[in-house]
């Protein structure tokens, strides 16, 4: 990057990838379409089984890879899922019960806004999803 470019909002910094007033930004989306791609599903399988909140999380995760989704509902749910994926969040996640309750918070907050977008299918693909992590546990 030459010395006097500035990095895209939300490039350096994991709380400005979360930010609302730039979670629709072009490079941003895309910042957290990325830590999303990479890290939920390591994340998720790990830890699914200790959240109350899995199927809402996932059901999110489905409306982000649905093309029918608006792209500015995506852009906020994966703000949120970035959040859940990121090491470093407000409460950190091996506290023992209350580790994940801001991504619960982070989650239920864009799921007020949002969830309309997160259709019955996305929670049926959720739901079948679930039973099969868990069967395997």
């Amino acid at each position: 990057m030459p010395p006097n470019a500035k990095p895209a909002p939300g490039a350096d910094a994991p709380e400005e990838a979360i930010e609302p007033s730039t979670a629709l930004l072009p490079a941003v989306q895309q910042l957290n379409a990325r830590r999303v791609r990479e890290g939920f599903w390591p994340k998720f399988t790990r830890v699914a089984a200790r959240i109350p909140f899995a199927d809402q999380l996932l059901g999110a995760y489905y409306a982000t890879r649905d093309p029918e989704t608006p792209t500015a509902a995506k852009g906020l749910l994966l703000a949120a899922l970035a959040y859940f994926v990121l090491p470093a969040d407000l409460v950190p996640d091996l506290f023992a019960g209350i580790g994940f309750s801001d991504d619960a918070a982070v989650i239920a907050a864009v799921l007020a806004t949002l969830g309309g977008h997160v259709r019955e299918r996305h929670r049926v693909l959720a739901r079948d999803t679930l039973a099969r992590l868990t069967r395997r546990e």
